[in-house]
């Protein structure tokens, strides 16, 4: 028989984050909602900021920020080495306070905010550089894509694992020059292509949701990112590889300072960008495939729609909440 008095707390806790996670990303997409559609992206990403590191305040955890802002110098706070949470186990913290800046300011679908929290030391300290990734989703072969592998390859592997024809498939990148190869590719080999022009979350999150539209994520975006991504992945049960890009050598430089001994060059599986137990959470700003954005229904009252995931679970819940600001004090959640 289990002895309840050695399980019971750690899962009660472990619950509970997850829920104060959706607080958290909830914060960061009312505040920044107020800045949709002005044109405004900087202002748009301070008030998540600002948002994101007071409700941090209130999280019971001990938390060091390993995917943030940026360096100390760089950031004001969410910066990289910040300790954030009243206090709890101990945590690293990846956060994009707002994903979809750009979206953010001109209004346009799939702008969110996320957090992710992984046992310490869990996460890959990735520098604010580019990662090339490829993602899908669930319930498939182990290695049915390889980053190594041409597009060709990987889309008729992917084809042949779904039992469909290339020409069923969805690959979903960046709109960007450094991808018109990979585009080209990819439709002469009869493969569909969905244009991002940004937020790649959101888009690899897609590849493991019913209905999602993306059967394929690849391409490069940035490496903080990327980890966000994996987290999330890794509580969907999908596949996800990676590999950092240096544009110089004080980049590569930096990543071999953060890569505890190992070749910054090599092949990242998910569990060499987010292992042991990992929590996510996204909250919708402006309205998308994932999630839908925040809904002003009065001056004083709003509804958020978030996601919020465990890997030691594999739970994933759709969280609808509706605020009142009037009765609340000093936070929007």
């Amino acid at each position: 028989m289990i002895d309840p008095t050695n399980v019971l707390p750690y899962r009660v806790t472990d619950r509970n984050l997850a829920l104060e996670l959706v607080r958290v990303t909830e914060a960061a997409a009312i505040a920044s909602d107020r800045w949709t559609g002005r044109g405004l992206k900087n202002d748009a990403d301070g008030a998540a900021v600002q948002a994101m590191r007071a409700a941090f305040d209130t999280v019971a955890i001990d938390g060091v920020v390993t995917i943030g802002e940026g360096e100390m110098d760089e950031a004001p706070m969410l910066y990289i080495g910040e300790k954030v949470g009243s206090g709890g186990p101990a945590m690293d913290i990846a956060v994009d306070p707002l994903e979809g800046t750009n979206l953010c300011a001109k209004s346009l679908p799939n702008a969110i905010t996320v957090v992710a929290l992984a046992e310490r030391g869990k996460f890959l300290h990735a520098p604010d550089i580019y990662m090339e990734k490829i993602v899908v989703g669930p319930d498939l072969p182990d290695d049915v894509v390889n980053l190594d592998s041409s597009i060709e390859e990987n889309l008729r592997n992917l084809a042949k694992a779904k039992n469909r024809d290339v020409s069923d498939l969805v690959l979903c990148t960046l709109d960007r020059e450094r991808h018109e190869e990979l585009i080209a590719r990819a439709r002469q080999a009869g493969a569909r292509v969905q244009l991002l022009s940004d937020g790649d979350v959101a888009a690899a999150i897609a590849t493991c949701i019913d209905g999602g539209g993306v059967d394929l994520y690849a391409g490069s975006g940035g490496a903080p990112e990327g980890v966000l991504a994996a987290a999330a992945i890794r509580c969907m049960n999908g596949q996800m590889q990676g590999r950092l890009l240096f544009e110089d050598d004080a980049q590569r430089e930096r990543a071999r300072e953060m890569a505890d001994g190992k070749d910054p060059t090599r092949l990242l599986g998910l569990h060499d960008m987010a292992a042991g137990h990992v929590l996510f959470s996204a909250t919708g700003v402006t309205t998308g495939s994932l999630l839908r954005g925040v809904e002003r229904i009065s001056p004083t009252r709003a509804k958020t729609h978030s996601i919020v995931m465990r890997s030691k679970s594999g739970t994933v819940r759709y969280i609808e909440s509706h605020h009142d600001f009037s009765l609340k004090t000093n936070r929007p959640s």
